[in-house]
């Protein structure tokens, strides 16, 4: 049986909550009804975690986020309704394959932490994006645990590849999933709307639900932009996500409802599994699947283990001069706010220019990671010295290392060949050669031999897709060499 249990789209206005709504309940009768049809179908099924997206928890310009607190809780207080209050564990487990999937392919996610929560001063309770789809699920008692996204404002196509990357997650788990895409259509129906009144916002809504309906993804990532902006929407992004979770499945679509006496549409969706798509899952076995000590019983354990190997690494093998270079300069930072002068003496193999990209590990998970493909500085020993910084304080998918943590770090720095132009895949190799895929000023870089990614198409659909470029659109292939140093 496919571990997908079900998906759904649903709205979120909290009016559809009847302590909020009261009198103006039966204005959004059909929405209402629609929500109570696929809460009750999802449970049908069972599933002992519910994934939701929202747009309405933090929401970051270049990465999505994942709340990774042990448990969530909100309340629609805001909304004139403090006693309706609920809480939900979060799958701890799953929470972590979908941000090792997301690393995969190369999707920015950020961990929701209360270090980050107090550094950009968001709330890590469950906003009413997440609220109210839950709450049509907790009456037809969903008792599971959640895990609880916030979308960013990535390209549409990585939105999508996150989708994917939350499908293979949920291919590894030991458990049924149904996934809630929470959004809202066009804010701008009526003149009387809140966001103001375009005729086009009518317009969106009926190409999104038609495409919703048909599952019709490309017509999804090419909705003209101009009307995505006329709009005035909130759901885009989820819906699309969505697509991803369900790509490649065999599943069936209903709509069940839309409706917008507000100004704002209310669309409701249930997606049904036809059965189980062996291929998808075969595709996610051999991306590797968690060892099975990291289930429940031995998660402490494993954890030891990758601890105890990672000091043994460390114990037996010298470092090399530019991950010397790289570890002082984070450290001087850190301690100096400031960034280390360049060495009084370079050896003459790191006088040249050249990109080079510094990674940081934690545990055997990735901590941060930024570099240049190009040359920035007076030498490599600079360009070192300032991409590690980087690396450790602002990669957007994770919040600055602080000092305390330089002891559990394992750095590697990779010095990157001049990009040379490729006229032929043949020439490529995803174990040698990295990729640099350009379509006029977009491109996107990946790093050679890297886990899961073991053939040509795949590395080059993965930087198409960091870089927004659609298939079929004609682009330019570049590779280079690295040589790693640890």
């Amino acid at each position: 049986m496919n571990k997908l249990a079900g998906c759904a789209l649903m709205p979120h206005p909290p009016i559809m909550v009847p302590e909020v709504g009261r009198g103006e309940l039966a204005k959004i009768a059909s929405t209402v009804t629609a929500a109570e049809q696929a809460a009750g179908a999802l449970m049908e099924k069972n599933p002992q975690t519910v994934v939701i997206i929202t747009p309405h928890g933090p929401v970051f310009r270049d990465a999505v986020s994942i709340s990774v607190h042990p448990r969530l809780r909100g309340t629609l207080a805001a909304f004139g309704a403090p006693d309706v209050a609920l809480g939900f564990e979060t799958d701890g487990l799953l929470a972590r394959m979908i941000i090792r999937q997301a690393q995969r392919l190369g999707i920015n996610l950020v961990e929701l932490t209360d270090d980050l929560a107090k550094t950009y001063r968001f709330s890590l309770e469950l906003d009413h994006g997440a609220l109210v789809p839950l709450y049509y699920l907790h009456k037809a008692n969903f008792r599971g645990q959640i895990v609880h996204l916030t979308i960013g404002m990535l390209p549409y196509e990585e939105m999508y590849t996150f989708g994917k990357a939350v499908q293979l997650a949920i291919g590894m788990a030991d458990k049924r999933v149904a996934v809630i895409a929470s959004g809202d259509l066009s804010h701008r129906l009526r003149p009387e709307a809140p966001a103001g009144y375009s005729p086009r916002g009518a317009e969106f809504d009926r190409e999104v639900m038609r495409a919703v309906g048909e599952m019709d993804t490309k017509s999804l990532l090419n909705l003209p932009p101009d009307l995505i902006r006329d709009a005035g929407e909130c759901g885009l992004r989820p819906i699309i996500f969505l697509m991803g979770v369900l790509g490649g499945l065999d599943a069936e679509a209903r709509v069940l409802s839309y409706e917008g006496p507000f100004g704002v549409g209310y669309g409701i969706a249930l997606f049904t599994i036809k059965q189980d798509d062996g291929q998808e899952r075969d595709k996610a076995d051999k991306s590797g699947k968690f060892d099975a000590k990291e289930g429940k019983a031995g998660e402490a354990e494993a954890a030891k283990e990758v601890e105890a190997a990672r000091e043994a690494h460390t114990a037996q093998a010298e470092e090399s001069l530019p991950v010397r270079w790289a570890k002082a300069s984070l450290r001087f930072y850190l301690e100096n706010h400031r960034q280390m002068p360049a060495p009084a003496e370079v050896p003459k193999e790191f006088l040249g220019r050249a990109g080079a990209f510094v990674s940081l590990k934690k545990r055997g998970g990735l901590r941060g990671c930024i570099g240049t493909f190009a040359p920035t500085k007076a030498n490599i020993a600079e360009e070192i010295i300032a991409n590690a910084v980087k690396a450790g304080t602002e990669d957007p998918r994770f919040p600055p290392v602080t000092l305390n943590e330089l002891p559990e770090l394992d750095f590697s720095v990779d010095v990157l060949s001049p990009p040379e132009r490729v006229n032929d895949v043949k020439e490529l190799d995803p174990k040698k050669y990295g990729i640099i895929v350009r379509a006029g000023y977009r491109s996107g870089l990946l790093l050679p031999d890297l886990e899961g990614v073991d053939s040509v198409e795949e590395q080059i659909s993965i930087a198409m897709r960091k870089a927004g470029i659609m298939p079929g659109e004609p682009v330019e292939l570049y590779r280079f060499s690295v040589t790693r140093y640890k």
